[in-house]
């Protein structure tokens, strides 16, 4: 029986070792990714790409832009939402890098970027101002449209100081082993999502090239990643499998689906929407810190 015992063990060791050059990549890929030079240079390449298509809209509207170059918009605020456009789309892949971490750290990264993607529906709306900005009739409701954007990202970033405040580290998995086997777990998921973001990106950077028509990528990935969060939820149900741990793994990917939807709303009620899904998740967070049992120091001091 004990050779029984550790032959299984043994082929269990052996299927988390075969793992283990796959997580190595995504580690890799992470290390590249959060490495401050590499942060730095990006930044600074986002700076140079806002300049470049400032000037590009600019010689449009002089009619001196090559006719081989793509045709750009001839309001400069278009300028602002492209690069906000990057900005979202970095924060996207440190939330697939944030992923093995923890469910907590995740579902912040998540806020964070609701917010961002609120505040690029205001810039987005600036578009459709004239130049030199002044207020009529007929752009009245764009100002309201940028008003309630913009309130609607302070309001869920209020509920992510809170929910920061409020999180904290819950040990469900007590064997390092079960917890190692858990991240390589995460690891993968994480990686696959990498793969689909990056094949996403540039299907429709190429569409958008070939037709000139805005693609709708951070709604479809957003839809993946409900899906993506759908199994998380079924991986952890192998590794924590109390009441407590599945209630607030599926909250949490409630408080997800609610942020898509309020993503894909009209723009006067998406605030509302991601408003709702950030006091959710707190409401989430709350039950969870008060009921739950292993609770460790909170999220931002351990």
């Amino acid at each position: 029986m004990l050779t029984k015992t550790l032959g299984k063990a043994r082929w269990r060791n052996m299927g988390v070792y075969r793992m283990l050059p796959v997580t190595d990549v995504f580690d890799w890929l992470h290390h590249a990714w959060e490495k401050p030079c590499n942060q730095r240079r990006m930044g600074l390449a986002l700076l140079w790409f806002y300049l470049a298509v400032l000037l590009g809209v600019e010689l449009q509207r002089q009619g001196l832009l090559p006719h081989w170059m793509p045709r750009l918009p001839n309001n400069h605020f278009y300028s602002i939402q492209l690069a906000f456009t990057i900005i979202l789309g970095m924060e996207l892949v440190s939330l697939i890098f944030i992923i093995p971490s923890s469910l907590s750290k995740s579902m912040g990264k998540q806020f964070e970027i609701l917010t961002l993607i609120l505040l690029r529906n205001a810039f987005k709306e600036l578009a459709n101002l004239p130049e030199p900005v002044h207020i009529t009739l007929e752009n009245i409701m764009s100002v309201v449209e940028i008003g309630s954007s913009a309130v609607g990202a302070l309001a869920v970033f209020v509920c992510l100081g809170l929910y920061r405040r409020m999180a904290r580290r819950q040990r469900f998995i007590e064997s390092p082993e079960m917890r190692m086997r858990y991240v390589l777990s995460k690891k993968i998921l994480a990686l696959a999502l990498f793969c689909i973001f990056v094949g996403t990106a540039a299907r429709d950077f190429w569409e958008h090239l070939q037709t000139g028509q805005p693609q709708h990528f951070f709604e479809n990935f957003y839809t993946v990643l409900i899906f993506a969060d759908i199994a998380m939820v079924i991986i952890a149900q192998r590794y924590m499998p109390g009441y407590h741990a599945v209630f607030r793994n599926s909250g949490y990917v409630i408080g997800t689906l609610m942020m898509r939807l309020a993503i894909s709303s009209p723009a006067l009620i998406s605030p509302v929407l991601g408003l709702a899904a950030a006091l959710f998740v707190l409401g989430v967070t709350w039950a969870t810190k008060l009921f739950s049992p292993n609770l460790e120091m909170p999220e931002h001091t351990s």
